[in-house]
């Protein structure tokens, strides 16, 4: 049976975000696949305030979690309302799982939605070491050799596969939301830090529409990579003046470099807007309402 603990997150801090945490535990838990829900961050240990973001760890049967990934997208679309496809979270430390972030609009403004997905076979080993708020314990059976493998298959091929000018843009708007919180917050130290992981994700986006088969890591090479077309010159004015703003941004700064990069790829990869288009007018609505 579920070991449900909504009821003392909410007497330890009755947080603004718990109609929002109470509905996505309904739809995570309503699915077989999933053996764990626990609730991480400031809302399990009472410290949240109205910017926290709803930090779930997911524990899913081994052999489901290639599934459960490929659906989680539509899940939370449907289910949750989420605004955009989830963000492969490149930040989130390495728990044996998988992180995605999801923008989910609740009472007028986008909320931070983190899931850490986990083959259920590491949940022990992740509850030794991180602090959390149980709300579902399905002991589930040992899982097979089979089923641990196709696991940790899943987990290596979404680290590790490329990023698409789609998910590249997405992180732009994710990361917009963090900064803004970060601003709000004062956490000059955490903007300062998710300001440069921006700035990476434009280059990364640049490198993914123009050179998509570059043999140089990182930042090298790029203006003999790039520079080569009109486009690729205005791609790198765009970086340039990126580059060239504060070290630690203010609100309209990070709104200037959504607006930066939203011009680079309708010129440089107008594809990347397939389907999102309609969640882009959303999101810069939310962002105005903030």
């Amino acid at each position: 049976m579920p070991t449900l603990q909504l009821a003392e997150i909410t007497r330890a801090n009755r947080p603004a975000q718990l109609p929002l945490l109470s509905k996505l535990s309904d739809t995570l838990a309503a699915s077989p696949a999933v053996t764990h829900l626990m609730v991480r961050g400031s809302l399990a240990q009472g410290t949240a305030d109205r910017l926290s973001d709803v930090d779930f760890v997911v524990g899913v049967r081994d052999g489901q979690l290639p599934s459960f990934v490929g659906a989680l997208d539509v899940l939370m679309s449907v289910e949750a309302g989420a605004l955009l496809p989830g963000w492969r979270d490149t930040i989130v430390a390495d728990l044996g799982g998988v992180g995605t972030v999801f923008l989910v609009p609740d009472e007028g403004r986008l909320h931070q939605i983190d899931l850490y997905l986990v083959p259920a076979s590491r949940i022990p080993r992740l509850r030794e070491t991180v602090s959390t708020a149980v709300i579902l314990d399905r002991a589930p059976a040992p899982a097979p050799a089979p089923d641990i493998a196709a696991a940790e298959n899943c987990v290596h091929s979404f680290l590790t596969r490329p990023r698409t000018c789609s998910e590249l843009l997405i992180e732009h708007l994710v990361l917009a939301v963090l900064l803004h919180k970060r601003i709000k917050r004062g956490q000059r130290f955490v903007a300062y830090a998710e300001w440069h992981r921006l700035h990476t994700a434009t280059k990364d986006l640049i490198k993914a529409a123009l050179a998509p088969a570059s043999r140089f890591w990182g930042w090298y090479q790029l203006r003999e990579e790039i520079a080569a077309t009109p486009i690729g010159r205005a791609c790198l004015a765009d970086l340039d003046a990126a580059i060239s703003g504060p070290a630690i941004p203010l609100a309209t700064d990070v709104d200037a470099a959504v607006e930066r990069v939203l011009r680079l790829v309708e010129r440089a990869c107008p594809q990347a807007l397939d389907g999102l288009y309609d969640a882009v007018v959303a999101y810069r609505t939310y962002q105005e309402l903030v």
